[in-house]
């Protein structure tokens, strides 16, 4: 089974009127006021993955400052996954910061998400208001199983549009912060998996940590691939493709590409996330 961990998409009104939602959210629009960065719907994702061949997508919006705006984006995932069970997993998105945050995590999870992400900070990186923002939202889905997706970013080399100033020390500290959540750092976890070789501390605050590839053939060499599998492990490492930013096929096609062998393609692939998301093994 082939699982891309991590897409995004709106709803229709999202799509077709972007500038409608820029009032009050800068972040949204620091990533979509370029016209040439694509948003799509439930169609669009689906059409997709078949040319691909992926069985399965984890999908979710923004984190919206605004919940009324998290609600209606969350509604239309809840909406599709439950249109598309067999295709599409839900999570919830939204602005932890918000004093409602976690009711809405709660609704989310009522109506049959399964974890929470991709959660992002563009602006603040993870200081301490921002983990203790983060605490009740943790707390809720450590109490109930469920993964949290989160943006980080590897703190040098070249600006571009959603690069948050965040440092490792930062990022190490949010997850020492949660030491029980499932977590998975998207982008390579700013490349914070290469201190899992360090003998004392990390490898045990890593435990329950996971990364994913999003935006990689932007960001990294295909010489990642075989390095985090051996700094990391293969095990804690999922497909993600950041779709429409890129396509699946794509990672793949790197990784067949950098030597990674067919076991480790299958658990980068689609194995690992089944046992993230409490997937039965071929389902």
């Amino acid at each position: 089974m082939i699982i891309d961990i991590h897409t995004h998409m709106f709803p229709p009104d999202i799509c077709n009127n972007r500038q409608k939602y820029f009032q009050g959210e800068p972040e949204f629009r620091l990533l979509y006021d370029n016209p040439k960065s694509e948003q799509i719907g439930a169609s669009e994702l689906l059409r997709n993955m078949d040319e691909q061949g992926i069985d399965k997508s984890v999908v979710f919006g923004f984190p919206w400052n605004n919940l009324e705006i998290s609600r209606l984006q969350n509604d239309y995932i809840m909406k599709m996954a439950d249109t598309h069970p067999d295709r599409l997993i839900g999570f919830c998105c939204l602005n932890p910061a918000h004093p409602e945050a976690a009711g809405e995590v709660e609704r989310c999870i009522r109506g049959g998400l399964k974890g929470v992400g991709e959660l992002a900070f563009y602006q603040s990186g993870f200081d301490d208001r921002t983990l203790d923002a983060l605490s009740p939202v943790m707390a809720l889905c450590e109490e109930k199983g469920l993964p949290v997706l989160i943006h980080t970013n590897e703190p040098v080399g070249h600006l571009y549009p959603g690069k948050a100033p965040m440092t490792l020390l930062e990022i190490y500290r949010m997850v020492q912060r949660f030491p029980r959540n499932t977590l998975i750092l998207a982008h390579w976890g700013g490349g914070l998996f290469f201190y899992h070789l360090m003998k004392k501390e990390v490898k045990d605050a890593l435990k329950h940590v996971y990364v994913d590839t999003a935006a990689s053939p932007y960001l990294y060499d295909i010489a990642i691939y075989p390095i985090a599998g051996a700094a990391f492990g293969y095990d804690r490492i999922l497909m993600g493709s950041d779709f429409p930013l890129l396509k699946p096929a794509r990672y793949i096609r790197d990784m067949k590409k950098a030597g990674v062998s067919e076991d480790a393609l299958l658990a980068i692939s689609g194995g690992n996330a089944v046992k993230v998301l409490g997937l039965s093994p071929g389902c």
